[in-house]
């Protein structure tokens, strides 16, 4: 029996007598916010305003109360499966304990002290407080800061895309548990042999039991699984304490768990029941795939390669990094999860990155990227720091890593735990050795290998059979080995200011970061501002762009390439036609260089806030045109382009596992329409590969004024000789017809001229069902907007034309 316990919570400062309503899960922002307490840290320049928080204790309470059936019962645990995160917990007067790590949960049998009306109090000492006392006992001073020292969300503590909001409080689920002779702790799922005819799997069901029972019966007990419908017993003796009972099953002719794009990502369905003196006594649910997932890093004769095989099959990882969706994690809904990983499968996205500053996911996160056949690299909770090596931090790390990895190891999606996130890199390059000794600096390191090179890998390979890779990434860009060996995080553009070419000279073995900021969508820049109109000169707008850098590099980087707009609406237009053209440059440079690289993760998927930053879907959940780009450069065909002196070179790219048949169709338009040049070829595409099929020269043609467009079978190319800026784009009215639909509307456009990144938009909240594309001279367009508005008179239409 388990009975929530999310109601009649109060909260209130130490230094307060005024108690105040509180939302449990929540943290302390969110209550002050809804009591009115403190202005919305997501506008204007309010984060600043609400810093006081962070610097107060708090005080939670509340009242429950158990029914008499509860009270009976043999057990009786109070679970806290989250606290924000220096904790003292009391239960009716009585110390339960204290917790000192956001990510581990905790238990406590309260069968003596709990009676039928039960008080809770929970009192949050401030972080800042408790990190003082850490590092002035510390030998030396450690980067990055005094967030090291407390084991919680990174990010909260302001990052170069999101805000400083150091949150406490009651962030995850409070409940009672309740059972009398026996419980079904955990169930972990071992894969043993798979083959086409038959998976051979080993159930260690994990059960506590309070005595002895039916040994003098001599009755046994059992363990009913049910997979699929189809039904298998286990008899058992139950015996007192906690005991792992292992139970071999199999399933003829399994069907095998796929990513979306390659497949079908099938989940059996594994009921499981305890049975004693012919009673139930616990059940659990598990949904899991049939699958072999590996990382392949092994020495080659390039360097060291880094791919994932999927059922003995080399996938290309496509797909970004992703952060928390919120800093307030309450206010992140099922619905929200829903939306942005059914975005990612229809961006053709295959694998995300859960990044190392944020979060270990709700599990809702992890079951629809197994529903949906999403692959997850995980990183545990470390990033851009090095972290303490005493005893007491060591254990809270070993405990918080145990807890995390049997919580998620059944997950089919998990393809990779990560020890870090750029700790390495860090302090190989980032300057953090400078002015140290020998002595200190082994010292450092020494406290580095004995977390990511012995505990979390040791935890890993005990507690799951998911591969493990220390750091990301493997080295650094200042490392030449960058480029040859593991994976690699590519900041040459942006934080070194490279052109976005540079992207096409150096490809590494599998990109797991690399990005360029855009603003975005105008509903966003609205809400910051509070202002119905687009303007980015206001301190609101300025106080929402964390990298100190940001906007010099969004305007230099666009003088590169772009002509840059006079105003500020369009300016919000360009910076992501610009964003979307660097990072596209660089996934399919990636995919043209299969096998050699293989994967591409751009950083980043959402934002936490509204903000300027590196996403290709904004804290709306509105898609930049990164986002509708990457769909097209992430789909299984893709036909890419490139310059190669004075001739165009097209390779066709094929990420699925067969050969494709098709014809090649090649023509050169200027921007009316006429063609300049033509041809067709029949091509035999192999299955998982990349090749080059057709060369054509660039000479004779007016390269300011023509479009190289590419077919093959259903897909569609648009290459262009020269940057946007250069472009001489002609000026021509845009046809569009509206039509309602039930979901929506229809709109279909059509135009005399080449129109280059057409834009459509509205007030009206919703979705388009494609955006930021060229529309070919005389050719109809169909786009569908699904929204629940009643009428799109305000649709407007922006091109690069009109730049």
């Amino acid at each position: 029996m388990k009975i929530s316990v999310h109601n009649n919570w109060q909260f209130k400062a130490i230094d307060s007598l005024d108690w105040m309503p509180a939302t449990v899960p929540g943290n302390v922002f969110t209550d002050l916010l809804d009591n009115h307490i403190i202005i919305d840290p997501f506008i204007e320049t309010n984060e600043e305003k609400v810093q006081w928080v962070s610097k107060k204790t708090w005080e939670y309470k509340s009242i429950f109360t158990l029914s008499d059936d509860v009270l009976e019962r043999k057990n009786i645990y109070l679970n806290l499966e989250g606290l924000d995160t220096y904790a003292t917990i009391f239960l009716n007067d009585s110390l339960l304990g204290e917790s000192n790590n956001a990510f581990i949960e905790l238990n406590y049998n309260i069968k003596k002290i709990a009676k039928k009306e039960n008080k809770i109090k929970i009192i949050f000492t401030n972080t800042d407080e408790k990190e003082t006392v850490s590092e002035s006992k510390n030998p030396y001073k450690l980067p990055e800061g005094k967030r090291i020292f407390t084991r919680k969300a990174q990010f909260q503590y302001g990052w170069d895309w999101g805000p400083k909001l150091n949150t406490s409080g009651v962030w995850k689920n409070v409940s009672i548990k309740a059972w009398n002779d026996a419980i079904i702790d955990d169930i972990f799922i071992r894969q043993k042999k798979l083959s086409a005819k038959k998976v051979t799997l080993l159930a260690e069901v994990k059960i506590t039991c309070n005595e002895d029972l039916n040994i003098e019966k001599r009755v046994p007990s059992e363990i009913k699984i049910n997979i699929d419908g189809l039904e298998t017993i286990k008899k058992i003796r139950l015996k007192k304490g906690t005991h792992t009972y292992s139970i071999h099953l199999e399933i003829e002719n399994p069907k095998l768990w796929w990513t979306h794009n390659l497949g079908d990502p099938y989940l059996y369905q594994f009921n499981f029941q305890l049975i004693a003196d012919h009673q139930i006594k616990d059940e659990k649910s598990i949904k899991k795939g049939i699958r072999t997932i590996k990382l392949i890093a092994e020495k080659d004769s390039i360097g060291q390669s880094f791919y994932f095989e999927l059922n003995g099959k080399p996938v290309y990882a496509k797909g970004s990094n992703y952060i928390p969706q919120n800093s307030f994690q309450n206010k992140v809904t099922n619905s929200h999860y829903e939306k942005i990983l059914s975005d990612v499968v229809d961006s053709n996205m295959n694998m995300l990155r859960v990044w190392g500053g944020g979060i270990y996911e709700n599990d809702i996160f992890y079951d629809l990227c197994d529903e949906k056949g999403i692959l997850v690299w995980q990183d545990f909770m470390f990033a851009c720091a090095m972290y303490p090596g005493d005893e007491a931090f060591l254990n809270n790390v070993k405990e918080e890593a145990e807890q995390q990895v049997i919580r998620l190891r059944n997950h089919t999606s998990i393809a990779l735990w990560c020890g870090n996130n750029e700790n390495s890199e860090a302090w190989d390059r980032w300057g953090w050795q400078e002015n140290r000794s020998k002595k200190e600096k082994k010292e450092i390191w020494n406290d580095y290998l004995k977390v990511f090179d012995d505990i979390l890998p040791k935890i890993v390979s005990k507690f799951s059979e998911t591969d493990y890779w220390e750091t990301s990434p493997k080295y650094g860009r200042g490392n030449p080995l960058y480029e040859l060996e593991g994976d690699a995080h590519d900041w040459w553009v942006w934080h070194d200011e490279y052109h976005f070419e540079y992207l096409e000279k150096r490809v590494p073995r599998f990109m797991s970061e690399f990005g360029f900021q855009a603003f975005p969508s105008y509903e966003t820049l609205k809400y910051i501002n509070q202002n119905d109109t687009i303007n980015l000169q206001t301190d609101a707008v300025k106080a929402h762009q964390k990298h100190v850098k940001g906007f010099r590099l969004i305007d230099e980087y666009m003088d590169r390439d772009y002509k840059k707009p006079s105003n500020d609406e369009d300016y919000v237009y360009v910076s992501q036609l610009l964003q979307a053209k660097g990072i596209v440059m660089g996934i399919e440079a990636h995919r043209r260089a299969k096998p050699r690289n293989m994967g591409t993760l751009y950083w980043q998927l959402n934002d936490c806030w509204p903000s300027i930053s590196w996403s290709s879907i904004d804290n709306f959940g509105n898609w930049k045109a990164l986002q509708y780009k990457a769909k097209k450069a992430y789909e299984n065909i893709l036909i890419s382009s490139i310059i190669d002196k004075e001739e165009v070179k097209t390779f066709i790219i094929n990420d699925t596992f067969e050969n494709i048949e098709g014809n090649l169709k090649i023509k050169i338009l200027d921007f009316y329409g006429k063609e300049i040049k033509s041809d067709s070829l029949k091509i035999n595409v192999l299955e998982n590969s990349s090749k080059e099929y057709y060369r054509i020269s660039k000479k004779n043609i007016d390269k300011k004024a023509a479009v190289l467009v590419t077919e093959f079978n259903n897909q569609k190319s648009y290459f262009y000789f020269v940057k946007p800026k250069e472009l001489v784009l002609p000026k021509g009215e845009i046809d569009k017809e509206i039509i309602k639909l039930e979901s929506g509307f229809s709109i279909t456009i059509k135009s005399t001229v080449l129109q280059k990144d057409v834009f459509l938009f509205t007030n009206n909240k919703g979705h388009f069902s494609d955006n930021f594309f060229d529309l070919l001279p005389n050719e109809t367009k169909t786009i569908f907007f699904k929204t629940k508005a009643k009428s799109l008179d305000d649709l407007k239409i922006k091109t690069l034309n009109s730049i």
